[in-house]
């Protein structure tokens, strides 16, 4: 498992804070953190005991006011003894959908106030091993449902090519439940559609659905998410590729989702209608499905190249008609001329008839 630092600047100092992907790979194994930075040599684990004596996390349900210890081992793998920080912090999930927690400087509200290891920091020697007692005492007012962050290693180095200091953690997931009614909800909010035809007249084009998983409940939750774009009453129906569930959300949090839907018909009104079936995961680690929420919303999609297509077959057909008719009516014209002309004739040749007899 890795630790990767990364930067930030700090009004006074600039300062690297480890983005910590050990804590994110140790919540889905059972193996110790690990770094693979040379500079970085211990690992953390969680402690066997009577709560297991192989979990890949700390994970406990707890009434408003309730009180947990438990243990963290930490292990020291370099050649050198070394004095490490340890802190607790809430966690929150990433715009990448990864799970991170918040600096020390942070402000947590949640597991990172209501975790404390026994002291702050430990030295432990070379080879060696130290285990660090924790205590989690939740407040009698906290929210019932799910609380996530984590409790930290940190160990604080002077680059000097750098110029700064670098921060480097390593940590174990904390979720704690708090007694209570549980409410797991998620919602599909700002669902939008936008459309992009094809200069093809009868081709069919993409649509892009874009809208936001609202987690209003009060624990964790997934999804399994469909979205398909539909014509007027129905048809035309055009369902989108398949769409990766979206992460674990914590209570409050949101999550941008974007689809395109290709070959999409030009129907002039297209409706998109995004389904998302929550997905909730016990402390067993089951998943279980909630009733699937959706959310609906519409654009236009005229067809501009077809349209212009009948439009001219149209103004041809209707020039076409036209001409035909002048046509006719010019026959008709030359045919009245010739049949006048031939009256007129007949007239004179009677009337100089006429006028011999007389």
């Amino acid at each position: 498992m890795h630790a990767s630092p990364s930067r930030l600047l700090h009004p006074v100092v600039a300062l690297t804070l480890a983005v910590l992907a050990a804590v994110a790979t140790v919540w889905g194994s059972t193996a110790p953190a690990r770094a693979a930075d040379g500079d970085v040599t211990w690992t953390v684990r969680t402690a066997a005991n009577g709560y297991g004596d192989d979990r890949s996390s700390f994970s406990y349900t707890v009434n408003p006011g309730g009180t947990v210890k438990d243990e963290m081992v930490v292990a020291n793998k370099g050649d050198e003894p070394l004095t490490l920080t340890l802190y607790a912090a809430d966690g929150f999930t990433t715009d990448k959908g990864q799970l991170d927690v918040l600096t020390k400087e942070g402000r947590s509200t949640g597991v990172g106030a209501w975790v404390r290891p026994a002291k702050s920091a430990v030295t432990i020697g070379a080879g060696r091993t130290a285990t660090v007692p924790f205590t989690v005492r939740v407040p009698a007012n906290a929210t019932p449902g799910d609380h996530v962050g984590a409790l930290l290693t940190s160990l604080r180095q002077a680059d000097d090519t750098e110029g700064i200091n670098v921060d480097r953690r390593l940590g174990i997931r904390v979720k704690l439940r708090v007694s209570g009614p549980l409410r797991p909800a998620l919602a599909v909010e700002n669902l939008r559609v936008a459309y992009d035809g094809t200069a093809a007249p009868f081709a069919g084009g993409d649509a892009t659905v874009t809208y936001t998983l609202h987690n209003t409940g009060n624990a964790m939750l997934s999804g399994n998410q469909k979205v398909r774009v539909d014509g007027p009453f129905g048809t035309l129906r055009t369902d989108a590729p398949k769409i990766a569930a979206a992460p674990q959300l914590l209570p409050g949090e949101r999550w941008k989702v974007s689809v395109k839907v290709h070959d999409v018909p030009p129907a002039v009104r297209l409706s998109a209608t995004a389904t998302v079936t929550p997905l909730l995961t016990d402390d067993a680690g089951s998943t279980s499905s909630l009733r699937a929420v959706t959310a609906t919303a519409g654009t236009w999609a005229v067809p501009w190249t077809l349209l212009a297509l009948v439009l001219l077959l149209l103004a041809a057909a209707v020039g076409a008609f036209l001409l035909v008719r002048r046509s006719r009516a010019r026959g008709r014209d030359r045919e009245d001329a010739r049949v006048r002309e031939a009256v007129d004739r007949a007239l004179r040749a009677n009337g100089k008839e006429d006028a011999r007899k007389a």
